[in-house]
């Protein structure tokens, strides 16, 4: 019997803004919920070029965040999908 060490998934809000042409994260933001992240984006979205929300898989032992999911966003945000 294996046991699978779940990844939690966590809430963030990534604003965008413009330095020198270019599309540049501003300060990352957690949230609590999904409802919570997409609640902050729209709030957010009037100060920020961009503005996305995102659920994510986190590594509890790394801390590394993967799977970015899109929730919500608003304005210039870039494309992270693998497509």
């Amino acid at each position: 019997m294996s046991l699978a060490v779940q990844n939690p998934e966590k809430y963030i809000i990534m604003p965008f803004r413009k330095n020198n042409q270019k599309l540049v994260a501003a300060e990352m933001r957690p949230a609590s919920s999904e409802a919570g992240a997409i609640k902050i984006a729209t709030s957010m979205s009037g100060r920020f070029i961009g503005v996305a929300a995102y659920a994510v898989l986190v590594d509890e032992e790394s801390g590394d965040m993967n799977a970015p999911r899109l929730l919500a966003s608003f304005g210039e945000v870039p494309d992270f999908s693998d497509d």
